[in-house]
């Protein structure tokens, strides 16, 4: 397969990166098309949509090692599933499967982009293909949730001091809050001492969490 565009994001490490796309709204990635496929023609008719699905790359996953089970961090680290129950990286093909909010359409220099928001990829990842979500065709309103239902709910409360809020620029303030919140540690973590660092927008996000609280304690410059 082409890789056929590549997505841009603020965040250029794994962890932080919510774990489903549309957790957190807020947060913004433009789509920049690879030379071969900048024709505006390629995206007439796109301005219809406001969600599209994003075929991606799952990267620093090599396809040799899946493993036909895996544990999901949210489910604690420590409860087996099958990899098809699941959306794990570590799967036979590195695909990833992203439905995100189509909010404009930029003619550019390079082309089109596209600017999308809940997105759950990290900076730079291939993107593979692009289509629209259709609602009446991929909205099923009997669906289950199955394993995934029990920790949908889940999320901390975020201490952030305005001191230390001010440090990030206005308009990624809310986004981050809310990626703080879904709480980037995997749930076997349990550590009230172990100090974190979300990479964010240009940042170092510092914190420690004790029970369901999130306490920001450094802000630092990348």
């Amino acid at each position: 397969m082409k890789v056929i565009a590549y997505i841009y994001t603020d965040f250029p490490e794994k962890f932080g990166i919510p774990r489903q796309s549309g957790l957190v709204p807020e947060l913004k990635g433009t789509i920049v098309f690879e030379p071969e496929y900048r024709s505006p023609e390629a995206v007439k008719g796109l301005e219809g949509f406001n969600y599209i699905w994003l075929l991606w790359q799952f990267e620093g996953v090599e396809r040799e090692k899946w493993s036909a089970t895996v544990k999901p961090p949210r489910l604690g680290g420590n409860k087996h599933v099958g990899v098809f129950a699941t959306r794990s990286p570590f799967r036979p093909n590195p695909i990833g499967l992203s439905s995100v909010r189509l909010e404009r359409i930029e003619m550019t220099d390079k082309g089109p982009v596209l600017h999308v928001a809940g997105i759950d990829l990290r900076d730079k990842t291939p993107i593979y293909d692009i289509k629209p979500y259709l609602p009446y065709a991929d909205c099923h309103m009997d669906a289950r949730e199955g394993f995934a239902g029990e920790v949908k709910d889940y999320h901390l409360e975020v201490n952030f001091s305005k001191e230390l809020l001010m440090k990030i620029p206005e308009e990624k303030q809310e986004a981050l809050i809310e990626v703080l919140k879904q709480d980037p540690r995997p749930s076997y973590h349990s550590d009230t001492n172990r100090q974190y660092g979300v990479s964010f927008a240009g940042f170092d996000v510092r914190f420690k969490v004790e029970k369901q609280v999130l306490e920001v304690i450094e802000i630092v410059c990348i």
